[in-house]
């Protein structure tokens, strides 16, 4: 069981008003490899793994959860001023026609999120290569956003979020070698 604490992760601060930074952010907030992704396919992977792992997939996803509500917390407070003609310029002219200045879970090029981006093979090893090369999209991602981005309050919670992970990659690397040594020692007896 968790507990859901009425606060940020990690505190959420921006600059100013900047609609172009809150699209290219939506990336992580509805994306392939974006935060809702990574959690609805650990907390799914969950159920056909071996016990031993299952605590670290339920963790990770639920805090991945946690980064989602981040992201959109940074979105939010990067529109939330914006006018009608600032979203249009920004790129987001379809979405706030759509949706006004609310989240909607889509990618930064306007696609709709969709399950398909969920990958659960049922092969534990498979499963825990994908997740990381997901975290590790993920970190790239966020990268690309800071090399964006001028805004050293924002830069600092998208630093937080691309050191987790990284952890989370390493987390996912070493179930795997735990995997890997009980299927070589149930080979060996």
């Amino acid at each position: 069981m968790w507990f859901y604490e009425k606060k940020l992760q990690y505190p959420v601060k921006v600059t100013e008003c900047n609609p172009r930074l809150a699209k290219y952010l939506i990336e992580q907030y509805g994306g392939a490899d974006g935060e809702l992704s990574a959690a609805l396919r650990y907390l799914n992977q969950r159920y056909t793994i071996p016990d031993k792992v299952i605590g670290l997939l339920t963790d990770i996803g639920t805090e991945e959860f946690a980064h989602l509500e981040m992201i959109a917390t940074m979105i939010y407070k990067l529109t939330k001023d914006a006018t009608p003609e600032q979203m249009k310029e920004a790129g987001l002219g379809a979405h706030y026609a759509n949706h006004d200045h609310a989240l909607y879970y889509q990618n930064a090029a306007g696609s709709p999120w969709t399950a398909t981006y969920i990958a659960a093979k049922g092969d534990p090893i498979a499963d825990l290569y994908e997740d990381i090369a997901a975290e590790e999209k993920a970190r790239a991602t966020y990268q690309w956003i800071i090399n964006m981005s001028d805004d050293p309050c924002l830069n600092d919670s998208l630093k937080f979020l691309r050191e987790r992970e990284v952890i989370h990659s390493q987390r996912f690397r070493e179930a795997v070698e735990i995997l890997k040594f009980e299927k070589d020692r149930k080979q060996f007896f």
